[in-house]
């Protein structure tokens, strides 16, 4: 959180409960046990701050004029404000407005009964940058999860930091208890050391809550490369490792597979910058028993917080999208691979000599990952920036060029015009 003023030496946490997320019968998400568990939590901890603060619980509300009334004032807060929401997302099928399922809220009530998503943006929209943070544990119903796709996150003030998950329907839930990513929340701040800062936190909880497979994981790594960059050492964690780490000088195989997260699991017991367990022998170990959703979840949590921390054109980000890069591959999905791997070139080439092995290393994984990809009309989408880069290396045997090309032009007669 930014400093404040005297004159604004007062906070707000803000906990609402929704409805519970159900599934025949079994509950997904128990709104009502993750506002209990984070009552006993001390406000200065859930706040990071030691002003004056004041908190609100809303627990079984049924207008959303009420909780409405309560985020107004909430927001009016001058100093730090920290709103949690957990409970069921649905959507009004007439407007497609999404909603935050309050207690009884029904298909057919939900445009009188819930809570709408663009309210929470508007209340906090006016608020300074830096003084607001929103934590989400929520789960979509059939109706909300198409939506949220093709959104690809939540949509939120960029003023507002926003924390949290949603997961997806169908799940198998736990029971009435506490949800994993808020359970793992509060065990982080009990167990850590002092007071992580909230991208931290969110990374270890990703990483330990289990989280069930296609989670939407919020920020999205393009949402912290849009926020302003935090000088290194300011974040609580720095999560890379700069070029001349572990993973310098690795060359790739004759199948242009670069397995980079085995490359850096032996360095285990090393300490990254600002203290803490290398997170990345848990990630290779997810993605080697095949947890692969939950390996590149955690993956992304912490790519998200060197992006911050670091900025996206850092060698400490280049690295950490080689390691989702190489988690994709594990997990066969060629597509993100080779978009990954790609980006990892032309970043990498921006800074580094053509000939440098870790460019030609990236470009050897992409054109593995590109000619393991079925999908026709996506890897004729791939092919071009793949190309672009292969042919800024002169090193390159000019076979691999000129078979790439020869793929491409093929995929793009084979493709039908309109996909």
């Amino acid at each position: 959180m930014h400093s404040i003023a005297v004159e604004q030496q007062r906070g707000h946490v803000l906990l609402i409960a929704g409805d519970a997320a159900v599934r025949r019968r079994a509950v997904q998400v128990a709104p009502s046990a993750n506002l209990a568990a984070l009552g006993v939590v001390p406000v200065p901890v859930l706040l990071d701050s030691t002003v004056p603060s004041d908190t609100t619980y809303l627990d079984g509300a049924r207008d959303p004029n009420t909780v409405l009334t309560r985020l107004r004032t909430a927001a009016a807060t001058p100093g730090p404000l920290l709103v949690y929401l957990s409970g069921r997302l649905t959507v009004d099928r007439r407007g497609r407005r999404l909603h935050l399922c309050l207690a009884g809220t029904t298909a057919a009530s939900v445009r009188h009964t819930g809570l709408p998503w663009e309210w929470l943006g508007s209340e906090l929209r006016e608020r300074p940058a830096g003084l607001t943070t929103v934590l989400l544990d929520l789960a979509a119903d059939k109706a909300a999860w198409p939506l949220l796709q093709e959104y690809g996150s939540l949509p939120a003030p960029p003023s507002v930091e926003v924390y949290g998950v949603v997961a997806p329907p169908g799940f198998a839930g736990g029971g009435n208890g506490v949800s994993g990513y808020t359970r793992q929340w509060i065990e982080q701040l009990r167990s850590s050391p002092g007071r992580p800062d909230n991208l931290r936190l969110h990374a270890l909880a990703v990483g330990a809550a289990a989280l069930p497979p296609g989670t939407l994981v919020l920020p999205t790594a393009r949402e912290l490369a849009a926020r302003p960059a935090e000088a290194p050492g300011r974040a609580g964690y720095g999560g890379g490792v700069p070029d001349g780490g572990p993973s310098r000088g690795r060359e790739s195989g004759a199948d242009g597979k670069r397995d980079g997260v085995h490359a850096v699991a032996g360095d285990g017991a090393r300490e990254l910058p600002g203290g803490g367990p290398d997170p990345r022998p848990h990630i290779h170990a997810l993605a080697t028993a095949g947890r692969h959703a939950e390996a590149d979840a955690l993956a992304q949590a912490w790519e998200a917080h060197v992006l911050r921390a670091y900025g996206p054109a850092s060698p400490e980000a280049t690295h950490w999208t080689e390691i989702r890069a190489d988690l994709a591959r594990m997990a066969g999905d060629f597509r993100l691979a080779t978009r990954l791997w790609t980006g990892v070139g032309v970043s990498r080439l921006a800074r580094q000599s053509p000939d440098a092995p870790e460019v030609k290393g990236a470009a050897a994984g992409a054109l593995y990952c590109w000619t393991q990809l079925k999908d026709r009309a996506a890897a004729a989408e791939a092919g071009p920036e793949l190309i672009r880069l292969l042919g800024a290396l002169p090193s390159l045997d000019p076979r691999h060029l000129e078979l790439a090309r020869q793929r491409l032009e093929l995929l793009r007669d084979a493709t039908p015009i309109g996909r």
